[in-house]
Formats: structure tokens, sequence, C-alpha cells
């Protein structure tokens, strides 16, 4: 049997956030079955925050694709805003899994309702429209943002006080049944918030990992 390879992408320039989905991923590797690498997008910016912030990294995240479609059997587009995936799975005949699409289907499919923790009040607007175009809308509780850079996400060691309160707030006022980690660099407060708040929390890049997984039957 041969190994499936996996390649996650970190759409920004940010090496901390890449080194955070690295270790968060160190549960899914699956030794002589399942190969993952974790990849910094050279060139982007240090962080995707704004809507000018996605177009500039969408055809980038094409090119690295196409660039190592011969290697690598699954891609993973490792930011919230799934930046190039619609257009990425019209070049290559490979997988493709966005991580904001991976970790609200993956919520759904359970049948509860799920609250996100966005960065910024910004990005909320364009999370419901996906939402809606994904039509995932009736299992969607509501977004509150943290109020933070994709930087501060991976480094702050305030972060993790501010997904706690703010995940609260999405159970307690919202109904959310599950809480959704809404940028890649979040993804080692995952534990932590769960254990605090006493709900399923997803780590959206695990979850499109897992999926990419489940695709290759292991």
């Amino acid at each position: 049997m041969s190994v499936c390879r996996i390649l996650v992408i970190n759409p920004n320039s940010n090496e901390s956030v890449t080194r955070g989905i690295a270790e968060a991923l160190e549960t899914l590797r699956k030794p002589g079955k399942c190969e993952i690498v974790c990849t910094t997008l050279a060139g982007a910016p240090f962080g995707i925050e704004t809507d000018e912030d996605i177009r500039t990294v969408m055809p980038m995240v094409v090119r690295e694709i196409m660039s190592n479609n011969v290697d690598y059997d699954a891609f993973v587009i490792a930011c919230y805003s799934d930046p190039g995936l619609a257009e990425a799975r019209t070049v290559s005949k490979k997988p493709v899994f966005g991580i904001h699409e991976s970790a609200a289907g993956l919520s759904a499919s359970y049948g509860r309702r799920f609250g996100v923790l966005a960065l910024g009040r910004e990005s909320i607007q364009r999370h419901i429209a996906y939402i809606r175009r994904l039509g995932l809308q009736d299992f969607h509780a509501g977004e509150r943002p943290l109020g933070i850079s994709v930087d501060e996400a991976a480094n702050d060691p305030e972060t993790l006080g501010k997904i706690i309160e703010t995940g609260r707030e999405l159970v307690e006022q919202d109904g959310a049944e599950t809480l959704i980690l809404g940028c890649a660099g979040l993804a080692a407060h995952r534990q932590a918030a769960q254990e605090a708040l006493g709900v399923p929390v997803i780590d959206p890049v695990q979850a499109a990992v897992t999926m990419a997984q489940q695709n290759f039957g292991c």
C-alpha cells in the first residue's frame, strides 16, 4: 500500500503559524500510511485578514498546488477564508480541502449548531456569506470576534483567555453546541479551550486533514 501524502499550505508568510499547525497535526500523523507536510507560502502577506489579502493570495495558492501536484495526493488550504479553494479545484484533479468548509461541514454532519470564534469583526459578514453558499446556515449559531490579529492568534499569551470568554458567550447566549476556531493560527489553544468550555472545539485544520485522510482510507 502506498503512503498518502498531504500538503498543508499556510497561505500567509508567518512561520510561527505554520509551526503551530504542524504541532496540532502531530496526533494525525500515521507513519507508513499518511505523510503530512506543512509549508509556508513565501511572499504572501504576514496575515490574511482583509479582502485584499485574500485576493492577493488566491493565485499564489493555486500556483503552489499546481507546482506540487505530482508529489502530493491531496492539499489543505490552511486559512479560514479558504482562499483559492474553488479555483484550485478547477485546475487540479487531486482533492483540495478548505478548512472553513471542512470544519463547518464536520459540525453539521453531527447535527450540531456551531459558533465561530472569528479574529475580527470585519471578517464575520464574509464568513456568513460563505456559510450560506455552502448551505449550512441552519447549523450556524453565530460568530463573535476575538479582536486579534493572525500573529496574536499564534503568539499572544492572552489569546486563550479571549477564546474562553468569547466561546462562553457563543454557547450561553447564541446556543452554539460546538465551537470552531476561525483561524489556523489558533490551533494550539483547541484542547485547553475545550476543557474550559465543556463543548467540542474544532480546529479547522485538523478537520480538513482528517477528511483528506478519510478520502484515502488512511
